[in-house]
C-alpha cells in the first residue's frame, strides 16, 4: 500500500514502520510511504509514464484531465490483465481435471481388466 505523507505524519510514523521515498509523477514532487520504496518509485514511474503518454495523444494541458484519462487507462489495462488471468486459470484447472479424469478411467480399465481375469479363471477352474 502507498500512503502519502503529510508533515505531522512524519513525526507521528515510526520510522521503522514504512520508509518514504520522494517521486515525480507529471512534474509534481510526491513524499510517499510504505514498504517497499523501490516498488513505490517503479509505480510512481509507471504513472508518470503513462500520464506522460496520455498527454502526448491529446490537446489537454489539464493535469487533473490528464491523471483520469491515465488511470482509465491504468484500469482498462488490469480488468483486461485479470480477465486474461481468469481465462488461464480456468483453462489449467479444467486441463487438470482432464488429466485426473484420463488418469481415473485409465486406472478403472485396468481394474477392469484384471477383475475380468479373475472371474475368467474362477470359471475355468
Amino acid at each position: 500500500m502507498v500512503e502519502t505523507q503529510s508533515r505531522s505524519e512524519r513525526s507521528i510514523a515510526p520510522a521503522a514502520a514504512h520508509a518514504g521515498v520522494v517521486v515525480d509523477i507529471y512534474d509534481q514532487i510526491y513524499q510517499l510511504r510504505g514498504v517497499d520504496p523501490a516498488h513505490i518509485a517503479h509505480l510512481a514511474a509507471v504513472v508518470d509514464g503513462k500520464m506522460r503518454a496520455v498527454s502526448a495523444h491529446g490537446a489537454t494541458v489539464d493535469s487533473l484531465r490528464v491523471a483520469v484519462l491515465a488511470a482509465l487507462n491504468l484500469a482498462d489495462e488490469l480488468v483486461t490483465l485479470r480477465a486474461r488471468y481468469e481465462a488461464l486459470c480456468a483453462s489449467l484447472e479444467a486441463g487438470r481435471q482432464t488429466a485426473a479424469e484420463s488418469a481415473v478411467r485409465s486406472r478403472a480399465g485396468s481394474l477392469m481388466g484384471m477383475l475380468d481375469e479373475v472371474l475368467e479363471e474362477r470359471r475355468a477352474g
